[in-house]
């Protein structure tokens, strides 16, 4: 990715963390043929915040039985432990097929393929880790916390249920989550991605795993579940990332707080993705940037505000502005105080610790920017926790497939309607640029029925 100097394009370059995996998958969003690009307005999608149900105490209504089980799967990356865990972390990133595919003739290579870019890249990779990993890796802990704290805001509700983590790429695995979620006899599942916009990218590419776990093992097909795809627009999320806004402008020097720019930078995506596939992501990141940056306005703040997005990998181009770009051109502007928001990202990790802390504070003082306050990750704030909960006890009663529309605005559906409900142009089909691989004109067949894989 461009960056400030030669050290600033290591951690995006190296192995992309947390980029968006080329997920072909197959059922995340109404595309056929070329879809012109989404731009987010109020005419063309759900700009309304979905306001926080209050936590009753023995009062669910969530219809859940008396002594049934119910089990909330956490999705995330994840991300190695320790920094001999780098290198097979890498592979298991680029052996993905959904990030490097081959053509069927050839797919024999992407193992070893695989095997040369994490070697290649570990060395490097490991000097960006040092930086963060203090004890394992901070995503983990983080989302060990929230899945207690979920719990706990469960059980106010009058819902007893437990949490599982799958993450993509790391321990513990999607197929560990479900081995547990088994082994538990939990009956009913809500499938929680940890991805506040959603994505095929992210989202869809855990969802698009987990839903070939889920459907070729017959115990696990009988039990109920829903996913919730998104939940940019839900109040409880939208407050607390405001408060926390608000909190770092009041630290910041008196004279420099009315002026100070609110510096949103989002994990960046392939145009591509957004202009052929359709995908939602951008169009739900400037909502939820609008949403709170209006309760802003409601607390008293009336500071300007820029949307940028982060990581770029490879040369293709990627949603623009470029956060290093807009940092420099802010700076030229004579813009002396940002407050960098980290708006797509719940946990820390190396994204936001080692690119956002490090290198984009390097380039901002450099650019001449004299105060820097950054926006922590949401972690486990009790508004946030507590409106996550109330996400689940609201998906509950809705363990049945729903229109693929709701999945733009936020609302459960079904996890089998990843593949069922449409069929998504897939980056082969465009010819999508990844990291160091570019395939076209390759096609995979989808997981379920309609995609001839299982019966």
């Amino acid at each position: 990715m461009p960056g400030p100097r030669r050290r600033g394009r290591r951690s995006c370059a190296l192995i992309a963390l947390a980029a968006p995996s080329a997920s072909a998958w197959t059922g995340c969003w109404p595309a056929r043929g070329r879809v012109e690009p989404r731009v987010a307005s109020d005419a063309r999608m759900v700009l309304a915040m979905r306001p926080s149900a209050p936590a009753a105490l023995g009062s669910s209504g969530a219809d859940v039985a008396e002594g049934e089980k119910v089990g909330v799967l956490l999705l995330n990356l994840g991300g190695p432990d320790t920094l001999d865990q780098v290198e097979p972390f890498l592979y298991n990133l680029f052996s993905d097929p959904e990030i490097i595919t081959l053509p069927g003739a050839v797919r024999w290579l992407n193992g070893p393929l695989a095997w040369i870019i994490a070697k290649t890249r570990a060395p490097m990779s490991r000097e960006g880790y040092k930086q963060v990993l203090d004890g394992g890796s901070p995503q983990l802990r983080t989302t060990l916390a929230q899945g207690a704290a979920i719990e706990a805001a469960l059980s106010t509700r009058g819902v007893s249920a437990k949490s599982y983590i799958g993450m993509r790429y790391w321990h513990p695995y999607t197929d560990e989550a479900l081995a547990a979620i088994k082994a538990d006899g939990v009956q009913r599942l809500v499938v929680l991605p940890l991805y506040p916009q959603f994505s095929i990218s992210t989202s869809g590419s855990s969802l698009r795993l987990l839903e070939h776990e889920y459907y070729q093992d017959q115990q696990l097909r009988l039990l109920k579940n829903v996913v919730i795809p998104a939940w940019y627009n839900r109040q409880g999320y939208v407050h607390s990332m405001a408060r926390l806004i608000a909190s770092r402008i009041d630290m910041l020097p008196e004279g420099e707080r009315a002026g100070a720019h609110v510096f949103f930078s989002a994990h960046g995506l392939p145009q591509k993705y957004v202009q052929e596939l359709g995908d939602p992501y951008q169009q739900q990141i400037e909502a939820t940037v609008s949403f709170v940056m209006a309760r802003l306005r409601v607390l008293g703040y009336s500071n300007p505000d820029t949307l940028a997005y982060q990581s770029k990998v490879g040369p293709v181009p990627w949603l623009q502005p470029y956060t290093d770009e807009k940092i420099k051109e802010l700076a030229g502007g004579g813009v002396s105080s940002l407050v960098v928001v980290p708006i797509s990202f719940v946990s820390e990790h190396i994204e936001t610790l080692e690119e956002i802390d490090i290198e984009y504070r390097e380039l901002a003082e450099e650019a001449g920017i004299t105060h820097w306050e950054r926006v922590p990750a949401l972690g486990v704030e009790e508004d946030f926790i507590e409106d996550l909960a109330s996400a689940v006890v609201e998906a509950l009663p809705r363990m049945e497939q729903r229109p693929l529309q709701e999945i733009d605005e936020g609302r459960p559906v079904s996890l089998r309607v990843v593949n069922d409900l449409v069929s998504l142009r897939s980056k082969e089909e465009i010819g999508a640029e990844y990291g160091p691989v570019r395939v076209r004109n390759y096609r995979r067949g989808g997981f379920t029925p309609k995609g001839g894989g299982i019966q």
